[in-house]
């Protein structure tokens, strides 16, 4: 708990009220920096609304005219249907049987970036991908062909896709609706995708973290064609494309962006890399341009059990140690209930919000081996609520 100043404690209110319902973290591990030569990504769905639930879709075969009904994730609200595929392959919670793994964060972005006619959100894009790719590469092509052929229905995401040999982060936004008659006619996402390097960690939880794009980088570089000229059309950007950061220019980053989210990031490599100390200004929301970087090398290989405890972290050991502050009480409880700011004989405070949290309906940790079959190379560690509180 810390006391702030008012444009800061309104600000970090602003994005803790936007995403009350999506906060989420994601970790990630390419093989190199695993101690196995696993490819491992984390997922922490925190919701006040969302319980233990263990999705499981089996491979089916579908004749010529199968529909899917597509339902929002999040709600259980109908948008439609679209075309059924062939065939579709196995799923349990969010790996299938060729172990691809997805995962998110929401991260909102521009509000104006928002298409309410859309009928993919991304809880449907997480699973109708995983029943139809076996590679992360795959399930990129798939996400860009399923948004830009429906359109896009949720807020802005950053996704976290495993497969056995790599992994990327892609992050999306929704186009600026165009009508015509009653129809949309800018339908679809811009986004950009990157692939982790081998011997690296990432994570995202709730901020957007790519900034420019490797143009002629194809092999560890993925966009949408309209990702520069969206945001030029729409006002937001001006300079060259050399100079184009999506998440700058589509989710700028705030103090609540930067202490709410990117703070949880910074945790992780704290714990695992060196150097990360000149980062905690960034982190606790003071110096928003001193960006860290995308991913870090670590300072030793990890395992599953690390990251397990990973999605367990309260800022134990940091400035933001949820134990120590004056909310923890004589317990050192690193607990704290909503709302996240408060205000007290004048003085305005914040609640840090850590990895673990009171509000997690399930975790998971994955892990992709392609020294093994797909039948059994393919590991997936389920954890129900609080990752602090369940065995794993």
């Amino acid at each position: 708990m810390r006391k702030i100043c008012k444009a800061l404690f309104l600000a970090l209110m602003a994005m803790f009220a936007y995403h009350q319902a999506d906060a989420c973290t994601n970790l990630i591990v390419t093989p190199a920096a695993s101690t196995d030569g696993s490819v491992m990504i984390t997922y922490a769905a925190d919701s006040h609304q969302l319980y233990g639930e263990l999705y499981f879709r089996p491979a089916m075969k579908y004749g010529k005219g199968a529909m899917v009904p597509i339902y929002e994730w999040d709600t259980g609200k109908y948008l439609g249907e679209i075309p059924q595929v062939a065939e579709t392959y196995s799923v349990i919670g969010n790996m299938n049987e060729y172990q691809l793994a997805i995962g998110e964060t929401t991260f909102g972005g521009r509000p104006e970036f928002a298409d309410t006619t859309g009928l993919i959100d991304y809880g449907s894009l997480i699973y109708l991908t995983l029943q139809r790719a076996k590679t992360a590469r795959e399930a990129i092509h798939v996400m860009d062909d399923l948004l830009q052929t429906y359109g896009y229905y949720s807020s802005g995401e950053s996704f976290s896709i495993a497969d056995k040999n790599e992994v990327w982060i892609m992050e999306v936004m929704a186009k600026i609706p165009q009508f015509e008659n009653g129809v949309n006619i800018n339908k679809g996402a811009v986004w950009v995708a990157k692939r982790i390097p081998d011997g690296y960690i990432s994570a995202h939880a709730n901020q957007a973290r790519i900034t420019t794009i490797d143009f002629n980088d194809k092999e560890n570089c993925l966009y949408s064609e309209d990702v520069i000229d969206e945001a030029r059309k729409a006002g937001i950007f001006s300079g060259s494309d050399e100079e184009f950061s999506f998440c700058d220019v589509y989710a700028p980053l705030d103090f609540g962006g930067a202490r709410g989210c990117e703070a949880r990031v910074w945790a992780f490599f704290n714990r695992y890399a060196d150097g990360m100390d000149a980062y905690v200004d960034y982190a606790m929301g003071y110096d928003l341009k001193n960006h860290m970087p995308l991913y870090v090398k670590p300072n030793r290989q990890l395992s599953v059990k690390d990251l397990a405890d990973m999605m367990r972290d309260h800022y134990e050991g940091t400035p933001m140690d949820m134990t120590q502050d004056i909310g923890a009480g004589g317990s050192h409880l690193p607990y704290r209930w909503r709302p996240m700011g408060f205000e007290y004989e004048g003085k305005r405070y914040v609640n840090e919000r850590a990895i673990a949290t009171q509000q997690t309906g399930w975790w998971f940790v994955s892990q992709s081996r392609k020294w093994l079959p797909d039948e059994i190379g393919g590991r997936y560690w389920f954890g129900v609520d609080d990752a602090a509180t369940s065995p794993l």
